[in-house]
C-alpha cells in the first residue's frame, strides 16, 4: 500500500437557502488541467457517495462540487413540495454561494430532471450531461418504473445495491413517496426544449428505466444534443462505469466529442483497486459506516471527516495504477454504421 499523500482535496460546506440546506462535497486537485468546475446532481433518495469514483476523476480536470440535497442523505427536509423547481432553487443557491457562472452541469437519473430546470433558468449555461434520465412519459406509471428499476438493478454490483439502500434508509421511505409522485410527473421531454446549452444525453445498454427512444425524444426535443450509450452498463453508469463517463463529460466540454457513439464497457468501468488488500477493505467499509452514523446522527463534522477519509483510502487503492488522467481524455470511439 503506497503512502503517497492523496493528490486531491476533499472539503464538506454546506448552502442554505431559505429554510433548506445543501452539502456540499468539494474536491479539488493542486494542479487540474483546467479552470472548469462540474456540479454533479445525484438521483431521488440517493447522495454524493454515488459520485466516489466519478468526483475524484473529474477533479483532474477542474473542481467537482457533489451535492447532497436537501431530504437526502441525512439532510433535514423542509416542509416545502420537493419538485424538480424546489431542488433546481437549491443547486441555484449553490452556484451562487460559490460564484460559480458556466459549470457543467451533470444530473443523473431525477437529478437530470433538476438539472433541465436549472438550464431552462440560466440560458448563458453552455453545456449539461444528463445521465440516464428520467421519466420517461410512455411508461410513467408506478407500477411500470417499479418494474423497469428492477430489471435495470438486477444489472447493478453489490457494492452499488449496498450504497443505494444505505442513501435509502437515510432518506426515510416517507420522504421518498414524496418525492417520487413530482419526479413522476415531470415531463422533461418538454422541458428540455427549452433550454439553451449544449446537452450531453448518457445511457447505460441495459438501462430499462432510460431507453433508447427515450433518448431519441429527447434528442429531438432538445435544440442542442449529444448522445452516447456505453456498453454492458445499466442505470447507475456514474459510479462503476464512471472512468467512461468522465472521458465523455471532459470531451463534450472540450467539443471534440462525436454526436453519437457507443462507448465498450472495458473503457468505461473503474479499472480493479491494486492495492485492495483485507485491511483496505475493512478500512473503507469503517469510514462509510461512520459516514452514514454521522449522517443519521446529523453530526455534520463527522461526516466531513469519514468523507476525507473514504478519499484518501480510494486514493491509496488505485495509485499508481493506470492514470485517470489518461483514461479522462482518451480519445473515445464514434458509432459507426
Amino acid at each position: 500500500m503506497p503512502q503517497t499523500p492523496a493528490p486531491v482535496d476533499l472539503t464538506v460546506d454546506h448552502v442554505e437557502r431559505g429554510d433548506a440546506t445543501t452539502r456540499v462535497t468539494r474536491v479539488t486537485t493542486t494542479s487540474p488541467a483546467s479552470d472548469d468546475t462540474f456540479v454533479l446532481v445525484p438521483g431521488v433518495g440517493v447522495a454524493a457517495t454515488y459520485f466516489e469514483f466519478l468526483a475524484p476523476t473529474l477533479a483532474i480536470r477542474g473542481d467537482v462540487y457533489s451535492l447532497d440535497l436537501p431530504g437526502f442523505a441525512g439532510m433535514p427536509r423542509t416542509d416545502e413540495q420537493p419538485t424538480a423547481a424546489y431542488f433546481a432553487d437549491q443547486v441555484e443557491a449553490v452556484l451562487d454561494h460559490y460564484g460559480l457562472d458556466n459549470p457543467v452541469l451533470v444530473g443523473h437519473s431525477m437529478g437530470t430532471q433538476v438539472v433541465t430546470e436549472v438550464l431552462v433558468r440560466r440560458p448563458h449555461l453552455s453545456h449539461a450531461v444528463l445521465v440516464s434520465p428520467v421519466i420517461n412519459e410512455a411508461e410513467s406509471a408506478v407500477w411500470i418504473q417499479a418494474v423497469r428499476f428492477i430489471q435495470a438493478g438486477v444489472r447493478e454490483s453489490f457494492h452499488l445495491a449496498m450504497t443505494a439502500l444505505s442513501a435509502y434508509i437515510l432518506c426515510g421511505l416517507v420522504y421518498f413517496l414524496t418525492v417520487l409522485p413530482n419526479m413522476l410527473r415531470y415531463r422533461i421531454s418538454e422541458r428540455i426544449g427549452e433550454a439553451k446549452a449544449r446537452v450531453l444525453l448518457i445511457r447505460g445498454e441495459f438501462d430499462r428505466t432510460s431507453p433508447r427512444r427515450f433518448h431519441s425524444r429527447l434528442v429531438a426535443a432538445a435544440p442542442d444534443a449529444w448522445r452516447w450509450e456505453i456498453e454492458g452498463a445499466a442505470h447507475s453508469i456514474i459510479n462503476g462505469h464512471a472512468i467512461g463517463v468522465a472521458r465523455l463529460t471532459v470531451e463534450h466540454r472540450d467539443g471534440t466529442l462525436a454526436r453519437r457513439g457507443r462507448m465498450p464497457s472495458a473503457e468505461a468501468e473503474v479499472p480493479p483497486a491494486r492495492h485492495a488488500d483485507t485491511e483496505m477493505v475493512i478500512a473503507a467499509i469503517r469510514s462509510r459506516a461512520a459516514e452514514w452514523i454521522s449522517a443519521l446522527r446529523r453530526d455534520e463534522r463527522g461526516v466531513a471527516r469519514a468523507k476525507a477519509e473514504h478519499a484518501r483510502i480510494l486514493w491509496r487503492a488505485y495509485a499508481p495504477g493506470r492514470s485517470q488522467r489518461e483514461a479522462v481524455q482518451k480519445k473515445a470511439s464514434p458509432q459507426r454504421g
